[in-house]
């Protein structure tokens, strides 16, 4: 109970959950309880299917692709080429979207934003990059977790269409949302991928109660645009603070530090009860938001009391 987490990149102050209907813990989802059309509306594409997680996807999708070689812009979130692995791909980790498009792999995989670095790939950039894969009859996977807060970047709404057919985004109500214990997510893309994913998972996949949240914390525009302000300024301000540490990339809602001394700082912040996340092999420490003022300023004090070795 000491502990303050900022290991997640978890919206802190998320969607207000509204009462639900006590039917739906006694009745079976059904698919034309609005979700689907509240999600069609929030991301601009219908070409959708509603997962218990974005993990499922994440599990899942490999095995709808013969086993060949596939491209990860690293670092990743590591739960990605380890379900690629496991469906008998070859993995390829390479920097950079480019080098990935280089390496002429049938299939690559990205984050956008990155997690863990908090780069952001333009949207010209990567919808290029589906472009050549197409020519090559490749696919592009995009993992836009972190993307409701800057949605100018992302590229959900075209995936499976005319202009980006072999595109495929996964998208999370865990994060934006901070609705995690929900386990609602989504993956957009080409009909007939989503056909065998609905299969291999099942029917019922999303729990009625979750269904509803869902679909109210979707369809509350008014909710967002806050949210995004809210967020933005609040990024802003953890780079603002963390600047000391080393160079900061941040998103809306998490920012990394890139400093050779991940392992240290890590120890120093765990012996305060502040609970961060690194990646030591790629010298990153993230942060994730405080969830109010006497949480910021117990960081403040942390950071500034901070003495570099």
């Amino acid at each position: 109970s000491d502990w303050l987490d900022l290991s997640t990149g978890i919206n802190p102050d998320g969607y207000p959950v509204p009462l639900i209907d006590p039917s739906c813990w006694q009745r079976l989802p059904e698919d034309d309880d609005g979700l689907e059309a509240a999600a069609a509306a929030y991301y601009g594409n219908d070409r959708l299917l509603a997962l218990p997680g974005s993990q499922a996807a994440i599990q899942a999708l490999p095995g709808l692709f013969l086993p060949a070689a596939v491209a990860c812009v690293s670092p990743i979130y590591e739960e990605h080429p380890l379900a690629w692995q496991r469906a008998g791909h070859r993995l390829r980790r390479v920097p950079t979207l480019q080098r990935a498009l280089a390496a002429s792999t049938p299939n690559i995989l990205l984050c956008n934003p990155s997690n863990p670095t908090a780069v952001t790939q333009a949207r010209n950039a990567v919808l290029d990059a589906a472009d050549q894969l197409k020519r090559s009859g490749g696919w592009l996977v995009v993992d836009e977790a972190f993307a409701d807060a800057e949605p100018e970047n992302s590229l959900v709404s075209l995936a499976g269409g005319i202009d980006a057919p072999n595109l495929i985004v996964l998208r999370s109500l865990g994060k934006f949302f901070g609705l995690a214990g929900a386990r609602v997510g989504f993956l957009f893309g080409d009909a007939e991928k989503l056909k065998h994913l609905r299969e291999m998972i099942g029917p019922w996949a999303v729990s009625h109660p979750s269904r509803a949240v869902a679909t109210a914390a979707l369809a509350d525009f008014a909710w967002h645009a806050t949210a995004r302000t809210k967020l933005l300024a609040s990024s802003q301000r953890l780079a603002d603070l963390l600047a000391p540490l080393g160079v900061v990339g941040r998103t809306a809602l998490f920012c990394t530090v890139r400093t050779p001394l991940v392992a240290s700082h890590f120890e120093y912040f765990a012996r305060r009860a502040i609970l961060t996340r690194s990646f030591d092999h790629y010298g990153l420490l993230r942060f994730g938001l405080p969830g109010n003022e006497a949480e910021w300023q117990r960081l403040a004090t942390a950071v500034h009391e901070r003495k570099v070795p």
